[in-house]
């Protein structure tokens, strides 16, 4: 039970990474595919910043002339943190839109009725 509390950012991300696949496998409502989409990702990212995060150390800015890398984190972590927001940022924002021309189209966010309806279009052909 000691290491739970240790590794606490790591339960709490699996939990959420967890929470953001049910929901995206088990709901049919987009708009909820795409939120639970952004969990995922904020659960990667709160992995990836738990894992290069080293107690006591500093960020990688030389400050008072102390150059030993032993006082510094590693700075990919933070770096592939920061590149992968901005991309599910736009992933995300191309999702909402596509959703939105969806509606547009169909009149409706649920993905079975909208294959229905897509289906019933291809054969009226």
């Amino acid at each position: 039970m000691g290491a739970l509390f240790t590794n606490i950012e790591e339960v709490v991300s699996v939990i959420l990474f967890g929470i953001g696949f049910t929901t995206l496998m088990f709901h049919k409502n987009l708009l909820k595919k795409i939120i639970a989409f952004d969990i995922m990702d904020a659960s990667v990212y709160l992995f990836l910043t738990a894992k290069g995060y080293i107690a006591g150390r500093a960020a990688p800015i030389v400050v008072d002339g102390v150059t030993d890398v032993s006082a510094y984190i590693n700075p990919i972590p933070s770096g592939l943190v920061l590149t992968g927001i901005v991309v599910s940022v736009s992933v995300s924002a191309i999702m909402l839109s596509l959703t939105v021309r969806l509606y547009k189209r169909y009149r409706t966010l649920n993905i079975d009725e909208i294959m229905m309806k897509y289906r019933s279009e291809v054969l009226s052909r």
